[in-house]
């Protein structure tokens, strides 16, 4: 349970549940505006959230297969 809200809950609270704050918010980001800096910042974050699930709950399963040495 611990590893969906890591790899799909915390993406989608940060892109979809908070996307009416960030719509409201009239700042830019190097130049470009908010809610888009937003949106390619969660790019980067939901692969690091599947990244720490990955680490933390399947990497012990990779390495042990007898397939990958």
């Amino acid at each position: 349970m611990l590893k969906l809200f890591i790899g799909l809950g915390i993406p989608y609270l940060g892109v979809i549940g908070l996307l009416p704050w960030v719509a409201s918010v009239d700042r830019f980001v190097l130049g470009v505006p908010f809610i888009y800096a937003w949106i390619f910042a969660w790019f980067i974050l939901t692969s690091g959230c599947l990244m720490i699930c990955w680490r933390v709950f399947d990497s012990q399963h990779d390495e042990s297969h007898p397939q990958n040495r």
